[in-house]
């Protein structure tokens, strides 16, 4: 078979993906993802299965991409991303189904719940890696259905839940664990050991009551429903789902305010809420707490960047957890 040199190949292909991606914007134009994200995501797969043993033939590389699954692929990367439309197309699509599989694979419905619960916080991302959030979707390549790679990803899931402990997961893991963006990692608890001993106590006792006051002004500073969020998951200790069902109730005082933001969607209001919906609400609560902080710190302390810093070891360290969320009750 005639080899073509990996310079014609690349070129072939970004024609090749170009079409794809339009195809796949004319599908679904309110996803967001970019041209270039498209294009790395299908590059990288070239070249890791493709293109890895030498110079693939014009055919061979036709013949590749027409089997990678573009649609699911375009809505793992807008997931991946963010996007609020990708997510409610991805719920409506596919978690049905991840269900049925978990309850097949599960010895009970609380294990089938409970590795739903998993699945969806790690398609969201539970790692910040140079302030970006890592989402179990970007290890999705399209080749293959979707579904068959939730399947997977559901059967992993599965074996580290029997792996584990069935221990209950204290507060300071969950904050660390299930983490929904930066500014949740930013208020994660780290190991203790040397980091402690980094910060002199004389330090740590001047900024102390800075730090405090600003955290209290920062929740206090929250609306109502964002409180709330934060209350049930961190204080009474909620899970995702039990949020979820809790919003879909009537006398729910999250009610309104989930109805009042529907109102911008083309859903129907009155629908199942799934756990992707409650991550997004509690990460931009997350970021509103840790920009309002900071804001506090700076015009209401006037401090300077570094000794904002400071406070941000300071939070961490001694006042994650309970005695960090337990000022909600009172605001």
């Amino acid at each position: 078979m005639q080899r073509d040199t990996t310079t014609d190949v690349l070129a072939e292909s970004e024609a090749i993906i170009d079409s794809m991606f339009a195809r796949c914007c004319e599908g679904q134009p309110n996803f967001g993802v970019k041209a270039d994200l498209f294009k790395s995501s299908l590059q990288k797969t070239l070249n890791k299965y493709l293109l890895s043993t030498g110079p693939a033939s014009s055919a061979e590389l036709r013949d590749f991409l027409d089997q990678i699954q573009s649609e699911d692929l375009f809505m793992a990367l807008a997931c991946a991303g963010g996007s609020e439309r990708a997510w409610w197309e991805f719920d409506q699509q596919h978690r049905a189904y991840m269900e049925r599989v978990a309850r097949h694979l599960a010895k009970t419905d609380v294990d089938a719940q409970e590795v739903i619960d998993s699945v969806y916080v790690e398609l969201y991302g539970t790692r910040v890696v140079d302030g970006e959030r890592v989402s179990k979707f970007s290890t999705y390549s399209g080749r293959g259905s979707l579904r068959g790679w939730l399947r997977t990803v559901i059967w992993h899931s599965l074996v580290d839940l029997h792996r584990a402990s069935h221990d209950e997961v204290s507060l300071d893991e969950m904050t660390e664990s299930v983490g929904e963006g930066s500014a949740h990692a930013s208020f994660a608890e780290p190991p203790t050991g040397g980091e402690t001993e980094m910060i002199d106590q004389i330090t740590r006792d001047r900024y102390r009551k800075a730090t405090l006051s600003s955290i209290e002004s920062a929740f206090a500073s929250l609306d109502d429903h964002e409180k709330l969020l934060l209350l049930y998951y961190h204080v009474e200790q909620m899970k995702l789902r039990e949020i979820a069902r809790l919003v879909e109730n009537e006398g729910s005082p999250l009610r309104g305010w989930f109805q009042r933001k529907s109102q911008t969607r083309d859903k129907n209001p009155g629908g199942r809420i799934h756990e992707s919906t409650i991550m997004r609400w509690l990460e931009k609560s997350y970021a509103k707490v840790l920009q309002l902080f900071r804001e506090q710190l700076q015009s209401g302390h006037n401090l300077s960047g570094d000794e904002i810093e400071l406070c941000m070891e300071l939070a961490t360290q001694d006042l994650a957890g309970n005695s960090l969320f337990r000022n909600l009750s009172t605001t």
